[in-house]
């Protein structure tokens, strides 16, 4: 398959044509019947000539071009109706009725708030490609998009998501007149995800019940199934949860396929260089260190403890914590005896056998190095946070 994307470099376009990129190499195989053969990129900067080798040679074309912040008010009609209208003559002129997916906007609706140039002009661009594959019998695919939001999204532009994630990321100021507003808001990702769908000819289709997209099998326009609707004020507190991470180790709660799971990576694309690593606190003794990594708000914490050359560590119990001991370098012992027991739970341990040993609860236990040259590190996990004020472990010698 042939693809032609216009608008290649904006937002959408280099996202899409990257996961295409994917498919194409064999990077990607979970579209094992998808077969990109050549992908055309139309941008600015690209000739009319090309436009016109793409158009004849495309299989399916995704318009993505588009005009969003314009000096003058009139270059919307001219950047969203004018370049649409070129790309669809030039199909004709090679009788190509391959299917074209154009990127309309929410504010086409033009209703309330929507009723602006910017969402006439894109009105106009889908009556323009409704008339067309009337026309000529070409299967044509509209989508509304509502706000997007994502890595490589430009700040300061038309994504509030963006410039929040942005300024926050580099301790720029922010904005926010009213926290209580809702944003309509579809993840970069579930879009490409849709628009893939829509090349294998599995797109989901859908009508307007005046700005609400109502899924249906027979509706005139597409849509992403998956958004978020999040007001403002709970998109800040999410973003600056995120920037207090490297110092509270806590990671927020983000549950699979949620909006926080996709704001915090979307935040993570904004960080400046001097972000991307921070420290940790090193609590260093002469036997070694023990360095906290991660907390979680409801699956503990994560940690790593180093024991110098034949130091033994430990000698405590819990009534309710339980912990997983993994050494990933050295050679140790692991003890574990019952409280009120004789018997003693042996686990040798290797950084060139990794496993999980349990401690478990109502157990004390050591965890001994028996290297006389090397560290013994091992990765702790336990199931809940440590709290000072009830600490629940208590000093018993396993032997």
């Amino acid at each position: 398959m042939k693809v032609l994307i216009t608008g290649a470099k904006g937002f959408v376009g280099k996202n899409l044509v990257e996961a295409l990129k994917n498919i194409r190499d064999g990077k990607d195989k979970t579209h094992p019947n998808l077969q990109i053969e050549e992908i055309y990129c139309y941008d600015l900067d690209s000739t009319a000539e090309e436009l016109d080798r793409y158009c004849q040679k495309a299989d399916f074309v995704f318009n993505l071009a588009g005009v969003n912040r314009p000096q003058n008010p009139e270059e919307f009609m001219q950047g969203n109706f004018g370049f649409a209208s070129k790309l669809l003559d030039t199909l004709k002129k090679y009788n190509n009725t391959c299917p074209v997916m154009i990127s309309s906007s929410i504010q086409a609706t033009c209703i309330g708030r929507y009723d602006s140039d910017y969402g006439r002009s894109k009105k106009a661009g889908e009556e323009l490609i409704f008339a067309y594959g009337e026309e000529t019998g070409a299967k044509v695919l509209v989508y509304r998009f509502p706000n997007l939001f994502g890595k490589w999204c430009r700040p300061n532009y038309n994504s509030a998501v963006a410039t929040f994630c942005n300024n926050i990321a580099n301790d720029l100021p922010i904005t926010v007149n009213d926290p209580s507003v809702q944003l309509e808001l579809l993840y970069i990702d579930d879009l490409v995800d849709e628009m893939i769908c829509a090349l294998e000819s599995k797109e989901h289709r859908c009508t307007f019940d005046g700005i609400d997209t109502v899924l249906c099998q027979d509706g005139a326009y597409c849509a992403a199934p998956i958004t978020h609707k999040v007001t403002l004020g709970e998109i800040v507190a999410l973003l600056e949860s995120f920037k207090a991470q490297p110092e509270t180790l806590t990671m927020p709660e983000i549950p699979y396929n949620s909006f926080a799971k996709k704001l915090y990576s979307t935040y993570l694309s904004y960080l400046p260089r001097e972000k991307v690593s921070f420290p940790l606190k090193m609590n260093v003794d002469a036997r070694g260190s023990f360095t906290e990594l991660l907390r979680s708000e409801k699956c503990g914490q994560i940690s790593v403890n180093i024991s110098k050359p034949g130091i033994t560590k430990g000698q405590h119990w819990h009534n309710t914590k339980w912990e997983f001991f993994i050494v990933v370098s050295g050679h140790g012992l692991i003890q574990e005896r019952k409280i009120g027991s004789d018997e003693v739970l042996n686990f040798e341990v290797s950084g060139e056998k990794i496993e999980a040993i349990h401690m478990l609860p109502g157990y004390t236990h050591n965890i001994i190095n028996l290297s006389e040259t090397e560290d013994l590190v091992t990765v702790m996990w336990a199931n809940e946070c440590f709290d000072p004020k009830k600490p629940d472990t208590f000093f018993e010698v396993v032997e």
